[in-house]
């Protein structure tokens, strides 16, 4: 089945199994930053942000996302243009293995964007579908609170 969708302000078009999972389709089609974790919707790996919600894309449905805006990590920073949340994770040294990072980055933007002054327990509260085995959080945490107004 044909599905047009906006991804990262651009629209584009893909042939679509009716079960297709937006994880598999964004991959498929070079979104690399959406990771593949646990494909059970536990682990946050996977998270983009439909409509400015981080959604874990491993049990949603490409369908459903038709109609919506879908904005993975490429959408927000380039290589030669980081996005202020990834240079912060940098310099904060939130990024170890790397794997988690995408999807911590785009649920911590969702707060921010929501809330430019979250305390502690809001940005904690907004990471607990993202689990991370290298950092500890604390990086994270201080990389996110680093940004905050």
């Amino acid at each position: 089945m044909k599905i047009t969708l906006l991804i990262n302000k651009e629209e584009k078009t893909f042939d679509i199994k009716p079960d297709e999972k937006l994880l598999d389709t964004l991959r498929d089609n070079n979104y690399k930053s959406v990771k593949f974790g646990c494909g059970e919707g536990t682990c946050g790996t996977c998270t983009v942000l439909i409509d400015g919600k981080p959604t874990l894309s491993c049990i949603t449905f490409t369908a459903h996302a038709a109609g919506k805006k879908i904005t993975t990590l490429e959408g927000i920073g380039t290589i030669e243009k980081l996005h202020v949340l990834q240079k912060s994770f940098l310099k904060e040294g939130a990024v170890q293995c790397g794997y988690c990072t995408p999807g911590m980055i785009l649920s911590a933007k969702a707060l921010l964007d929501k809330n430019p002054s979250p305390t502690e327990e809001e940005i904690k509260k907004a990471l607990d579908g993202n689990k991370c085995r290298c950092t500890g959080y604390g990086s994270i945490i201080k990389a996110i609170k680093n940004v905050a107004e």
